[in-house]
């Protein structure tokens, strides 16, 4: 291979949603900051968020109280430590979103303002209550948050002259080489496909973060947006960073059950504002299951409804608010509404038919609360990381309170490092003399569709020994197909996220069949009780 010194950045994120844009704002004042998105920037999972972010703004709540929720969903796997870091910069979060511009919902119901915000400002804000949360204190801008957080920070990031967005870049692989002092690795850039030339092309960084969200497209049934292949943790494996809990998958409870709705989340907000389950006959069920009913945390409303569709072999079952007045609803849930009415469903005055649906990854690589990994240099921030936030089950809407808070102490981190940090001169060009264009995509697709169907049947809900050793056996055989492929073909988007896809499957599966107990997200038949110790389950490459 000839080396190269193309395209050079100080800090290279990979990935454009709240985490990646985050990070970029916060460091933009010291350094040159590039962003890859591998679709269009908005095509990641904070885009689509409804519900909200959680913090600790009301005089009502404490900080004590949303660390305890948090260690109650967490099922005794949360670390404390990191979850009261978090949980005690929420509001300073919250502040910089407003600051931003990001349009909250007050409790007078417009926008809040983008004033640099003090105590009143935060006060104003209208808070809401998901499942698991003992108090209001969701902050949300009606029930498309994810949204107007997006759009706000692009806003931003295109205004600011260090800051380069770049669209339809796909990252192969990250480079690493030994550290100087001999510790490790470090990592000094990326192997980046542009999709319009088809070109793979080194680029040389200071520091580069992984932000590409979760794995939740492993499931046939998701509601993230397609491009949730798990890209972020499965570079990081191979490049020698331990991972760690990707056994506990969320299944977000609700998801719209229609033919043409694909993948429509109907956010939590909405039992938090008195929404009831029910039965196709029009029973509500939760309180056989949790005395908290509708408001019991998501890996319990997801076995609940998975048990209940089970037993009555029915599609759906069906999420109720009608009870509420028609004005309350639409004023609250402007965008579920027009949605739903898209469908042909009133919510106004007809139930909502929901499935559960995977939906976010609890577990990743590992990281401490500024994003630092195992190796040098390198960043993993948002839904890609464990940070022991989130224990063995995610309480709503703190994964956006990780994003904010972590990239924050990311971007210290990198402003402490810059000065000691120089680019590598150069990263041997891609080699693809030995290569070919693919006459063959079936087999990329067919591939992608078996991985997603025996992850749903076999990694799902409700697990089992055998189902587990099944897919294990599927997933190698899967495995050595796409390493087979990937090294006669040219690279393409769809191949780089099939094998990621595979990667993360198999160390999923591989998580699972360690955990012995039944725990969170985690239920097993052949393990139904939950193990006296609580204990993450690691893996080291």
């Amino acid at each position: 291979m000839s080396a190269s010194s193309g395209r050079n950045t100080d800090i290279l994120i990979i990935g454009s949603g709240a985490a990646g844009l985050t990070l970029a704002l916060r460091s933009a004042d010291f350094a040159r900051v590039t962003v890859l998105s591998k679709g269009s920037l908005q095509e990641g999972a904070t885009f689509y968020a409804q519900g909200g972010i959680a913090a600790v703004l009301d005089d009502s709540d404490s900080i004590e109280s949303h660390v305890e929720d948090t260690l109650t969903a967490g099922v005794g796997l949360c670390h404390r430590p990191v979850v009261e870091h978090m949980v005690s910069h929420s509001a300073e979060a919250v502040g910089w979103l407003v600051a931003q511009g990001v349009p909250f919902t007050s409790k007078q119901g417009s926008a809040g303002s983008s004033a640099k915000p003090d105590a009143a400002t935060l006060s104003s804000l209208h808070l809401t209550q998901e499942g698991g949360h003992s108090h209001r204190r969701i902050i949300h801008a009606t029930d498309a948050t994810g949204k107007a957080v997006f759009e706000t920070l692009r806003g931003q990031a295109e205004k600011h002259p260090n800051i380069e967005l770049l669209e339809g870049c796909t990252a192969v692989d990250l480079v690493t080489q030994p550290a100087q002092d001999g510790s490790g690795r470090v990592c000094v850039g990326v192997y980046v496909l542009n999709q319009e030339s088809r070109k793979v092309e080194a680029i040389r960084a200071r520091f580069v973060a992984l932000a590409t969200g979760g794995a939740s497209k492993a499931y046939l049934y998701t509601t993230n947006p397609d491009g949730a292949s798990g890209d972020g943790i499965a570079m990081a494996w191979r490049a020698g960073c331990r991972v760690a809990n990707m056994e506990f998958n969320q299944f977000h409870p609700t998801c719209l059950y229609h033919p043409h709705a694909k993948s429509f989340l109907i956010t939590e907000a909405l039992r938090g504002e008195g929404a009831y389950l029910e039965l196709p006959d029009g029973e509500r069920f939760m309180e056989r299951f949790d005395n908290r009913k509708e408001l019991a945390p998501r890996d319990i409303v997801a076995r609940a409804i998975d048990h209940e569709m089970k037993r009555l072999g029915c599609d759906c079952v069906f999420l109720n608010i009608s009870h509420k007045p028609a004005d309350f609803i639409r004023n609250h849930f402007p965008t579920i509404y027009e949605r739903c009415l898209h469908f042909g469903i009133d919510i106004t005055r007809e139930r909502i038919p929901v499935v559960p649906a995977a939906h976010y990854t609890c577990g990743g690589v590992m990281v401490n609360e500024r994003g630092e990994t195992d190796i040098q240099n390198l960043y993993a921030i948002g839904e890609t990381s464990f940070s022991g936030l989130h224990g063995a089950n995610r309480m709503a809407s703190n994964s956006l309170l990780e994003c904010f808070v972590v990239a924050f102490g990311a971007a210290e981190s990198i402003r402490g490092k810059q000065q000691q940090t120089t680019l590598v001169e150069a990263i041997a060009e891609w080699d693809e003399s030995r290569v070919t264009d693919s006459d063959d995509e079936v087999l990329v697709s067919h591939d992608w569709d078996e991985i997603r169907r025996f992850m749903w049947d076999f990694v799902g809900i409700v697990r089992s020994s055998k189902r587990l050793q099944r897919a294990q056996r599927r997933i190698q055989l899967i495995r050595e197909e796409v390493r087979d492929y990937y090294i006669k073909h040219k690279v393409t988007n769809d191949n780089l996220e099939l094998r990621n896809l595979a990667l993360v499957s198999e160390l999923i599966i591989r998580c699972a069949l360690e955990r012995k107990e039944s725990r969170g997200l985690h239920f097993t038949l052949d393990y139904p009780e939950q193990a006296v110790e609580a204990r993450d389950t690691i893996l080291t490459p």
